[in-house]
């Protein structure tokens, strides 16, 4: 079974509320593929999650970029799973390299953390991705094969995650993998997947790329193989997101 394609925008910590209006009202007016094709969902901070849901479209989900690895309680500054099936926020974002790297979320706290969202009944864009460093070195696909495994550790069902394979170095950076690069990380994810979990997930898992996507990139990362959509950042504040978004016909008509 083909594996739809997933758009995700993380809109990280910007915006106000004039400004997060602006870009719902570009998407709500954007034309773009339907769900059987694409699976768009957007990640506004926390004190936006209400109003966008509100306003936006309902072909276009809404996620939150993070929430706290148990039930919440006097953990100052947090949000629980529950609030956000509370809100009815259906996804959300978890183990960004940003949480990783500024919090020092470690692989196993996100391992904890995605198992938990799942427990609740939310869907998950679990996030891996080496720093120039460790791909400097070499061991790019030890990294991020140690922070697949710290999360199948926690869960048995992989069907309401989808995987983001974001390298570090990309991030924000204007450098992107080429698309070789990416399907091969992406690629060597499904083998391990195979190896270590089951025959069945590395098929259906959908393993999405981010680091620098935007409108000039996107067809020819999207034309990759085991490429199944993007987890865009600074693009996906821009009216060029819906660019990004139409490239999932790459994959349609392929």
């Amino acid at each position: 079974m083909a594996r739809k394609f997933f758009v995700g925008g993380n809109w990280k910590c910007n915006g106000t509320n004039e400004e997060t209006k602006k870009i719902v009202s570009t998407l709500n007016q954007a034309e773009i593929p339907s769900e059987d094709v694409v699976e768009v969902v957007v990640s506004p901070p926390f004190v936006f999650l209400s109003l966008v849901k509100s306003l936006l479209r309902s072909d276009i989900q809404v996620a939150a970029q993070n929430c706290w690895v148990r039930k919440g309680g006097a953990f100052t500054g947090e949000i629980s799973a529950e609030m956000l099936v509370n809100l009815g926020i259906p996804w959300v974002i978890i183990g960004h390299s940003e949480r990783r790297l500024l919090l020092n979320e470690s692989n196993e706290f996100v391992g904890d953390k995605v198992a938990y969202a799942l427990s609740q009944g939310i869907k998950v864009i679990a996030c891996v991705g080496e720093t120039l460093e460790q791909r400097e070195s070499g061991s790019t696909l030890d990294v991020v094969a140690a922070q697949t495994k710290a999360i199948a550790d926690k869960i048995s069902h992989w069907d309401n995650v989808v995987l983001a394979y974001e390298p570090v170095w990309a991030i924000g950076t204007g450098k992107v993998a080429t698309p070789a690069q990416a399907q091969e990380v992406h690629s060597e994810l499904r083998k391990w997947f195979h190896n270590n979990v089951s025959a069945e997930v590395p098929e259906s898992i959908r393993i999405i790329y981010g680091g620098s996507v935007n409108g000039a990139n996107c067809k020819e990362l999207a034309a990759q193989p085991d490429l199944d959509g993007f987890l865009v950042g600074g693009a996906s504040v821009k009216p060029e997101f819906v660019d990004i978004i139409n490239s999932a016909t790459v994959k349609k008509s392929a």
